[in-house]
Parts: structure tokens; C-alpha cells; sequence
């Protein structure tokens, strides 16, 4: 290991480190206005949409209709409350008869 990767490893810990430790130096103890507030609320929900969307268009390539399926199933069993471990068994088990099934 040359001392490049040294030099990277110490970059790209603070530019990790910053992005947390400013906010809480700086905004400590103050209030955000309630819109700023509102988007940071909502940004792992769009991060885990924007994770999760492709993901479903290529869980199995050849047949799109297998990521409808686990998305409309998860969408559905979490809507009527099964919580996150009814959630993903469920879904297993759908798109795991929808496998058999189709061939």
C-alpha cells in the first residue's frame, strides 16, 4: 500500500465526517424553519424510493411482471399493516407461488 492510499482514506473520511459534524456545531440548539424541516423529513423516503424503483425493473430482467408482482404485493401487505417482517415474508412467499406458477 503506497501512502496514496492513506491520503484517500484521510479525504474521504472528512468529507464524511463534515457534512455531520457542521450541523451540529453550528445549528445546535436552534429550530429549522418547518419547511426545511419538512423536506429533511421526507428525504430517506425519496432515497429509498430512488433505491428501491430500479431494483424492481430488473429483479428478473426477462420478466418484468415479477417486480410488479413484489412491488404490488409489499405495497399491499404493508398498506394493510403487516409490518416489516410480514411485509417481506409475504412478498418471498408470493413471488415464490407466482414462480412455480408461472413456470
Amino acid at each position: 500500500m503506497g501512502s496514496w492510499y492513506w491520503w484517500m482514506l484521510l479525504g474521504m473520511a472528512v468529507v464524511t465526517y463534515l457534512p455531520r459534524a457542521i450541523p451540529l456545531t453550528f445549528l445546535e440548539g436552534k429550530e429549522l424553519p418547518p419547511a426545511i424541516s419538512g423536506v429533511l423529513r421526507n428525504i430517506p423516503f425519496a432515497v429509498l424510493g430512488a433505491l428501491i424503483f430500479p431494483a424492481i425493473l430488473y429483479a428478473q430482467p426477462e420478466d418484468l411482471l415479477f417486480g410488479v408482482i413484489g412491488f404490488a404485493s409489499a405495497a399491499l401487505i404493508a398498506w394493510l399493516g403487516g409490518g416489516v417482517m410480514g411485509t417481506v415474508l409475504g412478498t418471498i412467499v408470493i413471488l415464490a407461488v407466482y414462480s412455480l406458477l408461472a413456470g
